[in-house]
């Protein structure tokens, strides 16, 4: 259970941070809408309900390896209070200080820089075995796409995980059936995808 201030109007912000990405897209031109619109409701279930953000020091740690959804995850974190929406005002803009892929440091709660499709998965493995390594009590939660799923550090990552018992880890696949090319099923064979993590462990 997350730290969040109770009872939060879930599906008013839902609205907020679904206008902030048309506005964002179209103010800035930027592809994407689709990956960024397809999550909104599982970041918000994280963001005001799951994850563990106070102290902020060691907090839960989310890492968005879909990164071409980064409207999502900054109006997210907007809405959460983490930064400023002000902040917004220079999403994917010239001399704007919010990159369409999301990279540390450009705002508050930016944990990681991806883009390369499967990274983010394989590096919260890699924070997650350290905390486990450490006995730091931290969760880490990880944003796939189901098109990125496709990547082979995915299924690296996915023998990895259990095998070091890490229980600190969880990874969520945005299912939208939906990538750059095509659906998933089109572009690579995509059935028993549920069966297929379940047999990982």
């Amino acid at each position: 259970m997350s730290d969040c201030p109770a009872p939060p109007d879930l599906p008013a912000i839902a609205r907020t941070i679904r206008r902030d990405i048309i506005e964002l897209a179209h103010r800035s031109k930027s592809p994407h809408v689709g990956s960024a619109l397809s999550c909104v409701d599982i970041l918000i279930a994280l963001y005001f309900d799951r994850l563990r953000l106070d102290p902020w020091p060691e907090r839960d740690i989310f890492i968005m390896s879909k990164a071409h959804a980064a409207m999502a995850l900054y109006s997210t974190l907007a809405a959460r209070g983490i930064m400023s929406r002000e902040l917004l005002a220079g999403y994917y803009v010239d001399d704007g200080t919010l990159p369409a892929h999301l990279e540390r440091f450009s705002a508050p709660g930016i944990e990681a820089s991806t883009g390369s499709l499967g990274h983010g998965f394989s590096m919260g493995l890699g924070m997650a075995y350290g905390f486990k390594k450490k006995a730091v009590a931290r969760q880490v939660f990880t944003l796939i796409g189901d098109g990125e799923s496709q990547e082979g550090s995915v299924w690296e990552g996915a023998l990895f995980a259990p095998r070091l018992g890490l229980d600190n880890f969880t990874a969520i696949m945005d299912r939208n059936d939906l990538q750059g090319y095509g659906r998933p099923n089109e572009i690579c064979a995509f059935e028993s995808v549920r069966e297929k993590w379940q047999a990982f462990g």
